[in-house]
């Protein structure tokens, strides 16, 4: 069994040097929400150099709430355009930095509301894969994200989070709710392990939901996010799984 690691980085917290010492996909802020050129092509330096595959990261333009302010009303074509734009400039500094995107990644609200609304997820899809249909779409599985990359033949890569509660519709407890972020890396750990395992996601119930998973994601946010990280992949190397990255894999 394989898996991949996956985080946030770029973003302007954490150590996204020693993230990329663990993870084996990063996904990068692209200026909307958090980063710059400078530092897109410096964490895509730093990765090419390990052999980190990296992703886009777009975001509603929100640099004052990191992204995670709701913005209703955006049409299908401005949801598209802001894709796009982030996917792009990102494409085009990594080649600067001899690497190449893998995959594309919608943050904070603008992925909460693609998780429910058909249109926005259609939108997200619809641009990354006028930017390059080769491009995988990292989601949530059992969302309109996860649907909209079937409809658009982009390559789904089922994604579930070490460091979030989830709910029973597979859905993740909202952040405004107590116990919607974990921390305790050991207790982390051994349920992504038995989550991996079984392919299925564990909700804060105890409710399993079966999934198809090829990536964990471990926010680089996440206060002691690193020691997350490398705890998660110890546990899973232990328990006989092999972490690579998801761009290695047919």
């Amino acid at each position: 069994m394989q898996i991949d690691i996956n985080s946030d980085i770029g973003e302007g917290v954490g150590n996204d040097e020693a993230m990329l010492a663990v993870a084996t996909s990063v996904n990068i802020a692209c200026g909307f929400h958090a980063g710059d050129p400078g530092l897109m092509r410096k964490i895509a330096t730093q990765a090419h150099a390990r052999g980190v595959g990296i992703g886009a990261h777009p975001s509603y333009r929100d640099l004052a709430g990191f992204g995670r302010q709701p913005m209703p009303g955006l049409s299908a074509s401005e949801i598209e355009n802001l894709v796009a734009y982030q996917t792009g400039a990102l494409c085009a500094v990594a080649s600067l930095a001899g690497h190449k995107v893998t995959h594309v990644k919608a943050h904070g609200a603008l992925s909460n509301a693609a998780c429910a609304d058909a249109m926005i997820a259609k939108a997200i899809a619809t641009a990354v894969k006028a930017v390059d249909p080769g491009l995988a779409f990292m989601v949530l599985p059992h969302t309109e994200l996860a649907h909209a990359a079937d409809h658009t033949g982009l390559r789904p890569i089922h994604e579930i989070y070490a460091d979030r509660a989830y709910q029973d519709d597979a859905q993740l407890l909202p952040r405004s709710q107590n116990g919607a972020v974990l921390h305790d890396a050991g207790e982390i750990a051994q349920r992504v392990l038995r989550m991996v395992r079984g392919q299925s996601i564990i909700a804060a119930s105890g409710k399993t939901i079966a999934t198809p998973i090829d990536s964990v994601c471990v926010h680089g946010d996440t206060p002691g996010a690193v020691e997350i990280a490398k705890t998660v992949r110890s546990v899973l190397e232990q328990g006989g799984v092999t972490i690579s990255p998801f761009s290695s894999r047919p």
